[in-house]
Parts: structure tokens; sequence; C-alpha cells
């Protein structure tokens, strides 16, 4: 197996992209996979979130692309015409996974068009008839152009279906089987999963060709959670969790963080309340529109923002490096998802701290995760905003509460100075015309 990028037979475009990107050595994913896609073989990838399953796929897809600046580009039959299918669950996966392809494929003049709905129709449709090589979408958007007769998926020879657990989980699976079977010249799929419930297994038998399994794992990680992960479970009351929340967010050395509802209803008023008390937080759930969420989240990634509170579904597909914190701030369903909530943190071999509220009506859940994923944390220590081993195991300042509070910047007082107004009393005229009015007023 390869121990650079270099080593493998690559472009040297390719090769040249992934280095100015600071990519070198592939992780353990891309390692395992790279030599089978390659080779233009069918492949099932598993692995944990966040161990590097876009660049797995995407370096060779983009490698079999004929693209406008290659020279086998005048001889080709299909120009302008998507290649490369790439089917993700969420709109803001569809977004990452679009960026991070362009960023390998800009140098080859690889047109590259992201698809998903809360979106007018007109300027991906305009796009496409422009030509594209390499389409990212989401289920619904893509069927939807499929039918209207604008997205041809004839001559998709690649298509990649990632997060597919995900996509089962939204209910997504008919229409992936519809997506399938309209991509009749295939001659490469790729699915990748972290996890592989049944009906996935399924879908990859009926369409896919004698596909690889592979399945990433690190050695000193038998368990289904990253190891690098440090995890903390709290009994919380529930009237009490934005106070121990807002102290949590002003530990030491805490950076980006992630904070995770059940509800859209929750994940709003937490939002609102953390900005209240002085937080630089946005929300991103399903009732905001797109562009509110690409504000939230571009927000975030900017800096101007530093907590983002999600749901479940709309932080599906965000990969953001940095983040040092994850908080649950109610139990999740079951571990999928926590493994997928706290594989937010400690991305491309960095470590993360995650903690876990759970009220008392929650117990049961959290106690079926733990035995799951043999956490050995069955019994969360009843912790209140005040309790003294808060702060000792957040690392949080002694005195903090829950608000920040700010300094009150100086005001110097030539900024405020008031510009003297002279008062000018109008003069008062009277002209002899005014004079014979009013006489002539008193002797009637």
């Amino acid at each position: 197996m390869s121990k650079t990028f270099a080593e493998l037979p690559l472009r040297p475009e390719t090769i040249e992209a992934l280095h100015a990107h600071g990519f070198i050595a592939p992780f353990a994913i891309q390692e395992m996979v790279l030599p089978i896609a390659l080779s233009d073989g069918d492949v099932i990838g598993q692995a944990k979130t966040g161990t590097g399953k876009t660049l797995a796929f995407g370096v060779p897809v983009i490698e079999r692309v004929i693209a406008p600046n290659d020279s086998e580009w005048s001889s080709f039959e299909h120009k302008g015409m998507p290649q490369v299918l790439i089917v993700v669950p969420t709109r803001e996966l569809c977004t990452q996974v679009t960026r991070d392809i362009e960023e390998l494929a800009s140098n080859r003049g690889i047109r590259t068009l992201a698809v998903y709905g809360g979106r007018a129709f007109e300027p991906q449709i305009d796009a496409l008839l422009a030509g594209v090589e390499i389409v990212v979408g989401t289920p619904g958007r893509l069927l939807d152009l499929s039918r209207q007769g604008q997205l041809k998926l004839k001559q998709v020879s690649r298509l990649v279906l990632d997060e597919a657990d995900e996509m089962l989980d939204l209910g997504f699976l008919p229409d992936v089987e519809k997506i399938l079977a309209n991509t009749p010249n295939r001659v490469q799929t790729m699915l990748f999963s972290a996890t592989m419930p049944g009906d996935i297994i399924a879908l990859a038998r009926r369409f896919m060709n004698q596909p690889i399994h592979i399945r990433t794992q690190d050695s000193e990680d038998e368990g289904a959670v990253v190891t690098r992960i440090k995890q903390h479970v709290l009994r919380a009351h529930a009237m009490d969790k934005i106070e121990m929340l807002a102290r949590i967010l002003q530990a030491q050395g805490r950076g980006p963080t992630m904070v995770f509802c059940r509800t859209k209803r929750t994940c709003q008023k937490t939002a609102e309340e953390l900005l209240e008390r002085g937080f630089k937080a946005a929300p991103i759930h399903g009732d905001l529109g797109q562009s509110a969420r690409e504000k939230a989240l571009a927000d975030f990634k900017n800096g101007k923002s530093d907590v983002l509170v999600a749901t479940d579904v709309a932080a599906r597909g965000i990969d953001i490096d940095g983040i040092t914190h994850v908080i649950n701030y109610q139990c999740p369903e079951d571990e999928k998802t926590y493994v997928h909530r706290i594989g937010r943190t400690a991305r491309a071999g960095a470590h993360g701290i995650a903690v876990t509220f759970v009220d008392w009506d929650e117990l049961a859940r959290w106690k079926m995760i733990n035995q799951t994923l043999d956490l050995g944390l069955a019994e969360p220590e009843e912790t209140y905003s005040s309790s003294a081993h808060l702060y000792e195991v957040m690392d949080i300042p002694a005195g903090s509460t829950g608000r920040i509070t700010k300094a009150k910047p100086e005001i110097k007082k030539e900024s405020v100075k008031k510009e003297s107004v002279k008062k000018v009393e109008a003069p008062k005229v009277r002209t002899e015309r005014t004079r014979t009015r009013t006489k002539k007023f008193k002797e009637s």
C-alpha cells in the first residue's frame, strides 16, 4: 500500500491539487479504497464519520473524468453531459462534497454542480445546459430534474452513494433505487456508510457488481466510537441545562462548538437564549430557509459565530475541522445518532470533547446507548450548574456564571461632544401695513 498520494497512479494535476490543499499521505479508508477504485472496481466503504471518505471516492472519480482541459476532450462524444453522479442525503453535505471536489478538479477545467432543494430550479438548469462533468445532489432534486429532462443520466459512468445509512433513515431509499435504475451505463458504483443496515446491504447486492467491502478500524479502537474523543455524561435537570451549557461554553481551550438538540423548537430556543447571554451562537434546523441555513454555516466556518446549535438532520454532512466540543443538549435517540453527533469533533486526527446531558426521563434510552457501545458510562453523575465537579471536569474558570460579561468600552468625550448651536430668534418685524390692520381691528 502507498504511503503518499504521489506513489499512486494519479494524474500530475491531481497530485498537484492534493499537495496544494495539504493532502500528502492518505488516511486509512483512502489507502484501502483507492487502489480498488482506481482499477474501476465497485466498493462498499464502511468507516466512522470524520475519517476522510470524501477523498476516498473523490480522487478516483476525478481521475476518470474526461475534462475540457484534457487532450481526449476533442474526440469525446458526450461533451457537457454528466459523467459522475454523487448522491448525498442533505443540502449541507451536498455543498461540502461539492466544495471538496472542486478543490481537486478545477485545475483540469472539470465543472462541478451542486443540486439540492430549497433553491430555484433555473440556475441549476442553466448550469446543466452549459455543461457539467460531475453532479452532486440530493435524491429528491436529482429525480425532479431528471423527470423534467434537464438532468440526463444515461452517460453517467460512475455513481457514488455517500452516507447511505442516512438516506435510508430519511426515507430516500426508493428515490435512490430509481436513480440507480436510470443510470444504465454505470461502469463503477461506490457506496459509503458509517453503518450497514440490512436494507443497504440488499441495495448493494441488487445494483453493484461484486463489490469489495472495506471496513476500517483503528487497532486501538475496537468500539464504534472514535477513541480520541473524551466523553462526559452528566445527569441534568431540564430547567438547569441552559445554565450548565453556558458554563461549559466558558471552559478553558474551548474552540468552535456544536450543540445538538432533538427538536427544531428546542434548537431555536437554545440558540436564542445563548445569544441573549452574550454567546456568539447560531441555529441550524429544518424550519430555517436554505439561505438562513447557509449563512449560519458560513458564519460558523468563518468564525463570526463559535457555537452552532443544530438538529441531527441539519447537521449531517457538516465537516469542519477544529471543532473542540460537541454537546448533546438532548440525549440522542440511539447509538448511531450518538456516534454521528460526537464524530463532528476529533476530525482528521485531532482530539475532542463530547458532553451529553441526560435528563431523568432519558436514563433508559442512555443506558441502551451505553450498553450497545460498551462505554462504561451507564450511571451519569447528577450534576447542576453550581456543582464543583462540573467546573473541575470541564476546566471552567472559577466564578464563571451563565452569562458572558463584557467590559464596556470607554467612550471618548471628543467623539460624543455636541456642537454648540446658537439659537437665533427670528426678528419681530412690524411693517406699516401690519400696524394699519391692527389699528382698524381695534377700532372695529
